[in-house]
């Protein structure tokens, strides 16, 4: 029995849909190996080597952000640079 329409075999169109489907497939795949080596690379070593909590850069972020000004930076700074200078 047949299950093609025709005697010429596959039309283009089955062809087509079986290279989505690959495509799509291949490409979920990486993207799953992708996802579960990120989550066993340990991100927040990667997030405090930039140093986002440490309190001066996220100060010095802030104020070139716009969202304090340079009285308030300097403030803030002197502040954080007096309990640093009592811990030690």
């Amino acid at each position: 029995m047949m299950w093609y329409w025709g005697n010429s075999g596959v039309h283009w169109w089955g062809w087509f849909i079986g290279f989505v489907i690959t495509v799509v497939f291949w490409a979920f795949f990486i993207y799953l190996i992708i996802s579960i080596m990120r989550g066993y690379s340990g991100r927040d070593h990667v997030h405090d080597a930039h140093g986002l909590h440490d309190p001066e850069k996220v100060l010095a972020r802030r104020f070139a952000n716009g969202e304090i000004d340079e009285e308030e930076f300097h403030q803030r700074l002197d502040v954080l640079r007096s309990h640093d200078n009592r811990k030690s």
